[in-house]
């Protein structure tokens, strides 16, 4: 993405950092999380997640050096975003750190003035809501491809 190379924003508070640095992912977390864990991306190949990852815009919550969150864009960085794959592990929820990392995102310097950002969530409309985020306007004007199977093997 380019304009990203040489800025890689860092968020630090209280022990905890927030960086869109891709050297900083840990991609066996990320994995294993969405792979395991999440409702919308169960079942993910290793491959399919590293693919993600690399061609989008990555935000890791660190403490210390363990990574205990994320959350990626996908946007051309000039009307559009997509946001995805947030979460934070089990053991680290509760503490507000979702919302720091939602934070984070939206104040990305290079994500500013986009025209339409869009998700999906089947349960954290409250937390995506405190940052502008709404119910679509006209849902009979956006469509969907989807494959459920699209990660099972066979």
């Amino acid at each position: 993405m380019e304009g990203l190379a040489q800025r890689w924003p860092e968020w630090c508070k209280d022990g905890y950092t927030i960086t869109t640095d891709p050297a900083r992912l840990d991609l066996e977390v990320i994995h294993r999380y969405l792979s395991e864990e999440s409702y919308w991306a169960r079942g993910i190949p290793r491959a399919v997640c590293e693919r993600s990852v690399r061609n989008s815009l990555n935000f890791a919550l660190l403490h210390g050096t363990r990574q205990i969150g994320f959350a990626r864009i996908i946007s051309d960085l000039a009307t559009i975003a997509y946001l995805g794959d947030v979460f934070i592990v089990p053991e680290y929820r509760g503490q507000g750190l979702g919302k720091w990392l939602i934070e984070c995102v939206v104040s990305h310097p290079c994500l500013q003035g986009l025209r339409r950002w869009i998700l999906g969530t089947a349960d954290a409309h409250g937390l995506y809501e405190r940052f502008g985020f709404a119910r679509l306007n006209a849902p009979e004007r956006f469509m969907e491809k989807h494959d459920p199977a699209a990660y099972r093997s066979g």
